[in-house]
């Protein structure tokens, strides 16, 4: 509930936040493989995640703010559901309208155009000290690129290499 009240007014959640929904849950997977995507995101959720575990790797993914903006700008939501669309890739099979309940899709204000640019320029500030805090460390890997398809065997290919065991994901919201 905490989240949401931040991300319904485009703001991004505070560090304190973040580290005390992240934590728990990271503590529940103790002895585990785990993939955090979208976290840590700021050098303080860094700096904590490293006092309390040892990183093997972090992957950094360099694409292209245009291709952000028209990936995010094409996003709708069902907001009974949470479910995603994407115009581009994953459309509803009627225009603006959710699949399984037939109700009205909405975009959030911080996914159109304008609103989405100054947040991702705000999101490169603050996430460069963390990607530099990792490179530091000899544990960043950066994969560039506009194309899923392209880039994911890469990715897979370095964590196939890393693990074995089963990989819990642990997601935060997007930029």
């Amino acid at each position: 509930m905490q989240v949401k009240t931040y991300v319904e007014r485009g703001m991004l959640v505070p560090d304190h936040v973040m580290t005390r929904l992240m934590m728990p849950r990271l503590e529940q997977l103790s002895g585990q493989s785990w993939l955090l995507d979208g976290f840590p995101r700021t050098l303080a959720q860094a700096q904590t995640l490293n006092s309390l575990y040892q990183l093997d790797m972090v992957i950094s993914l360099n694409i292209p703010f245009e291709t952000l903006k028209d990936r995010l700008s094409d996003r709708w939501i069902h907001p009974g559901s949470g479910r995603v669309y994407n115009m581009g890739f994953n459309p509803p099979r009627v225009q603006g309208k959710d699949d399984v309940t037939g109700q009205d899709l909405i975009q959030h204000d911080d996914d159109k155009p304008e609103a989405l640019m100054a947040r991702l320029r705000h999101y490169k500030d603050v996430a460069k000290p963390v990607i530099d805090l990792y490179k530091s460390q000899g544990i960043l890997h950066s994969f560039s690129g506009t194309e899923t398809d392209r880039i994911w065997p890469y990715i897979n290919s370095l964590l196939s290499k890393m693990h074995t065991k089963p990989l819990h994901a642990c997601q935060s919201q997007a930029p």
